[in-house]
């Protein structure tokens, strides 16, 4: 059974850092690219991060211009996780957070995990 856990969200002051885990089971990572995804309140969900592959020193990575340069993603294949370091967090990053899985030569996203939440606020 393909299963996305997500972890790592909390209350974070503006400036403050968190680091999200997104842990797979039931299937490899090495295989499939992941993405970080965030939906705030009465917003659409938006892409913030994703990477083809963390099997690969050079796989390739993409991040959103809203956190281009704080944001970095990042994989563990011997833990099958995924993380997102978030760094300098803003009040606008304010959301949940998921991750999802996709493997070539699939377009759209599989598996999503059930989210978790980030709050920046002072």
């Amino acid at each position: 059974q393909v299963q996305l856990v997500e972890s790592g969200g909390g209350l974070v002051q503006p400036g403050g850092s968190l680091r999200l885990s997104c842990v797979a089971s039931g299937f490899n990572l090495d295989y499939y690219a992941i993405g970080w995804f965030r939906q705030a309140s009465g917003k659409e969900r938006e892409r913030v991060s994703c990477i083809d592959s963390i099997s690969s020193t050079d796989g390739s990575t993409y991040y959103g211009d809203s956190v281009k340069g704080r944001f970095t993603i990042s994989g563990d294949s011997t833990k099958n996780t995924v993380y997102l370091q978030m760094n300098s967090l803003k009040p606008e990053d304010t959301a949940v957070y998921y991750c999802a899985e996709k493997r070539a030569p699939a377009v759209d996203w599989g598996s999503w995990g059930q989210g978790t939440q980030v709050t920046v606020s002072s």
